[in-house]
């Protein structure tokens, strides 16, 4: 008996400890990212954690899109000055519901997925891949730099009285804070000095 009552007095602190393991509801979790070099420069690779709340899905179901922004810098730290940023881009991913074909859609650009269930669509999203962020005409230093990425559902491109709802209301609300790395750019090989072989002096 006193082992059952220990039980059930700690079976809250049980709760807090198995739920905090797991992302909230209105927050989104990077749980890995990394660069890779290419041939056309640097892309990133990212895992999210993630789930939407009921409302949420609800409002896709009836017509309103969800724009999620992907935030990415690359940036220096310099002892003398403030910190260069070198690279800053974004990336905007709209997730949608069309109710004639019952499918999901991801957006990007003029790049379309369509799946049938929500959670097929969301599985995608929350996987990033070679996101192209350093052009390989940019030059970067052979120093350390610091990257950083993010994801936030926009809140700001929600019919306004979603809007409203969200100033006060945390269902409506999803982010992630920024995960940082560091990284150092592979340096180019200097190309190869074509060797010419001595010209002969002409006959005399």
């Amino acid at each position: 008996m006193r082992c059952i009552a220990l039980l059930l007095k700690l079976l809250p602190l049980l709760l807090v400890l198995a739920m905090s393991g797991t992302a909230r509801a209105d927050e989104i979790v990077v749980r890995e990212a990394n660069l890779r070099a290419t041939d056309e420069g640097l892309v990133l690779n990212a895992e999210f954690s993630f789930q939407i709340t009921p409302r949420l899905a609800e409002a896709v179901e009836n017509g309103v899109p969800l724009y999620f922004e992907l935030d990415f810098e690359l940036t220096r730290s310099r002892w003398y000055w403030f910190d260069e940023k070198a690279v800053a881009k974004r990336m905007q991913v709209r997730l949608s519901y069309h109710a004639l074909s019952r499918q999901y859609r991801l957006s990007t650009g003029l790049l379309q997925q369509s799946f049938g269930t929500l959670e097929e669509a969301l599985d995608v999203l929350r996987r990033l891949r070679n996101w192209l962020v350093v052009d390989r005409t940019v030059s970067l230093a052979d120093a350390t730099y610091e990257a950083a990425v993010r994801m936030r559902l926009d809140t700001t491109l929600l019919p306004k009285p979603f809007q409203l709802s969200a100033l006060t209301n945390r269902e409506w609300n999803l982010e992630s804070a920024w995960k940082r790395f560091s990284f150092r750019p592979p340096q180019q090989p200097p190309a190869p000095v074509e060797s010419r072989q001595p010209t002969e002096a002409p006959a005399r």
